[in-house]
């Protein structure tokens, strides 16, 4: 598996794809700050665009990627080599390239400001941290979803359905249950229903971090009474986590149950 992850890894870093989102966020983050100055409030403006984009560039690229190799995959599996072995080699190098990316796109400018000896370093590493998580569980969604459907057109519109419902529809339907039910105390049912979207969830880790979670409303005083603890912020840890072993765990199913 090391073998295939490097391989996929170099393969992925020399690719003009993984230049241009590098040079998005390098550019952006830069120009954020020529413009601002204020690291706090380009950090709030960086998250808007990462708590997107991350996804679904992950989305894309992890399944764009997975077909462009198919012919490659399958040279593979008449090798000796386990399969979960190939496929688990090539959603890590996906995955890190990706987060590779996004922390020298960001950082260097950042760096380049001072961050290491302002008090926003700990807001700047957790929008780091959650944007790296965020490719992680997408890519792996978007190579399970190309792995379970041969057709390209099928995969990838499923993939960018996957992507559109926890970035635009999953928060649609939160609201739309909100208001239905506003007579009744929904606090903790939003704070459960939170936890199956990592979109949600990263959104709302980063703001509990730039503690301007009082914007959220009374809502957000329950998400910061529990994710603020040390045991709110470690079940929102283990759930980020389960988000990425789950669709790990399921690529390593499917690929010893394919018939290819």
């Amino acid at each position: 598996m090391i073998k295939i992850f490097t391989y996929t890894l170099y393969d992925l870093l020399r690719s003009r794809w993984s230049f241009l989102y590098f040079g998005f966020f390098l550019m952006f983050s830069g120009a954020l700050l020529l413009i601002s100055g204020d690291l706090s409030k380009v950090i709030i403006s960086s998250m808007n665009v990462v708590l997107i984009l991350c996804p679904l560039i992950a989305t894309l690229f992890g399944t764009m990627y997975y077909y462009n190799s198919r012919e490659f995959i399958l040279l593979l599996l008449a090798q000796p080599v386990k399969r979960q072995q190939i496929f688990l080699g090539l959603y890590l190098g996906v995955a890190l390239s990706l987060s590779l990316s996004l922390v020298l796109g960001l950082g260097l400018p950042f760096l380049f400001y001072g961050i290491t000896v302002s008090g926003e370093i700990w807001n700047f590493l957790s929008l780091i941290f959650n944007g790296c998580i965020l490719s992680f569980i997408f890519s792996g969604l978007a190579i399970l979803i190309a792995l379970r459907y041969e057709n390209k057109i099928k995969g990838f519109g499923l993939a960018i359905l996957m992507w559109l419902f926890f970035a635009v529809i999953y928060d649609g339907l939160f609201l739309l249950l909100l208001m239905a039910f506003q007579d009744y105390p929904l606090e903790q049912t939003a704070l459960a229903l939170s936890l199956f979207n990592p979109i949600d969830l990263s959104r709302i880790l980063i703001l509990l971090q730039l503690d301007i979670s009082a914007l959220m409303g009374y809502t957000g005083a329950v998400f910061e009474r529990f994710l603020g603890t040390s045991i709110g912020m470690l079940s929102a840890g283990l759930t980020l986590g389960l988000w990425i072993i789950v669709p790990a765990w399921c690529i390593r199913r499917l690929s010893l149950r394919k018939d290819f």
